[in-house]
């Protein structure tokens, strides 16, 4: 993300591990978010993966960046092998922690969605608490209901099938004792 104009672009950048910008439109050639570029717009959320090099930078100084210039609503920090992960949101222009539910998960408000810890992960869950599915996820969820109901589809077969035979067996019984 460049968000000086006036600077060079090599110095006023920063490189957020995940961000997202509301109200734009998705361009597979764009290779940088340059504010001055899109209107002004900067992140509505961003998330940093802190590791051992980049955990004091993300934690202080990134964190002031986006509290200040930035001015991102929704600021998050997950460290994958801890599990430590807090998120703050910006009210009058300063970061105040947000309060994680019953689950440890932490309410982003631009996203409408809940972060939180599923299986080691930073994941996503619906306000009603629903994981939300990767698109691998997804994918496999969908084989597996077809699957499932090719399965039933055959179950169903089978059942006509067996229910067939049956009759004709009585049929075939019936004739045979000259019974119409």
């Amino acid at each position: 993300i460049y968000y000086s104009p006036n600077q060079k672009k090599s110095e006023f950048f920063r490189g957020p591990d995940f961000f997202v910008v509301l109200g734009t439109t998705r361009n597979q050639n764009r290779k940088s978010w340059v504010v001055w570029q899109e209107d002004g717009k900067y992140p509505n959320v961003i998330v940093e993966i802190l590791s051992d090099s980049t955990a004091k930078t993300d934690r202080e100084e990134k964190k002031q960046i986006y509290q200040d210039t930035f001015r991102t609503p929704d600021y998050f920090w997950f460290e994958p092998n801890s599990l430590e992960f807090k998120g703050f949101t910006l009210i009058s222009g300063v970061y105040q922690p947000i309060k994680a539910n019953e689950n440890g998960w932490l309410w982003s408000e631009q996203l409408g969605l809940y972060l939180g810890i599923h299986e080691d992960k930073l994941r996503y869950f619906t306000s009603d608490g629903e994981l939300v599915l990767t698109p691998e996820e997804a994918a496999i969820q969908a084989e597996d209901r077809a699957i499932q109901a090719e399965d039933r589809a055959i179950q169903a077969e089978d059942r006509e099938l067996q229910q067939r035979q049956k009759a004709e067996k009585l049929a075939a019984k019936l004739r045979e004792l000259n019974i119409n």
